[in-house]
Parts: structure tokens; sequence; C-alpha cells
């Protein structure tokens, strides 16, 4: 039985919450689709690099996981991530900015 799934809403705002109590600024730049929008995370690093990472599947466990989807130059990040959007009016993305490159999808429940 595949496992219940929070709408892309309810994930991002948990996500900007768990985000907040880890004093990291966080904002929605797209809005996408609430029930079953794809969510894309930019982290700024505010020193001109950033990294955009995407939700995949792990096909030998069959778990959801974070790839790297460009990460570079900022300008370089901003072109993929606009390039998503383009294929996809239903993306979110969510801008994290942090200097020591937190991002926290690597913790329980965010995956």
């Amino acid at each position: 039985m595949p496992e219940p799934r929070l709408t892309a809403d309810i994930w991002v705002s948990a996500y900007l919450a768990r985000l907040r109590v880890m004093d990291i600024p966080a904002f929605v730049v797209a809005r996408g689709d609430a029930t079953a929008g794809a969510v894309l995370v930019k982290l700024n690093t505010l020193d001109g690099k950033a990294v955009a990472l995407t939700r995949s599947f792990d096909l030998m466990t069959g778990a959801r996981v974070w790839v790297t989807l460009a990460e570079g130059e900022e300008r370089d990040v901003d072109a993929s991530v606009a390039k998503q959007r383009g294929f996809d009016a239903d993306l979110w993305v969510i801008e994290v900015e942090d200097r020591q490159g937190r991002h926290l999808l690597d913790q329980p429940g965010l995956e």
C-alpha cells in the first residue's frame, strides 16, 4: 500500500516552519499547485554560489530522496530553475539563504 503523502502546500508550510525554528531565512519564490505540485529548493549560500535540489525516487529502495538539479554560480542555477518552471507551471520554488549551506532536507520527515 502506498505511503500517504502531504499536499505540496502543507509540506512547504512545514518546511518553512522548520527552517524558521533554526533561524534559516527562506521564502517562496514561485507558488505551484497546492495539491500535487513538485517542490524545488534553491540553496543560496550568499557568496555568488547556489544549488538547486529536487525530489526524486531511489529506484533501489523506492524511497524519496533529494538530488542536485544544478550547482555552481547563482545565475546559472537561477537559469536552471527558470527552465524547470518553463516545463512545469505547477512547480513550487523555495529559496533558502544560508552561508553555512544548511537546507535541512537531509533530516527525517523532509524526504
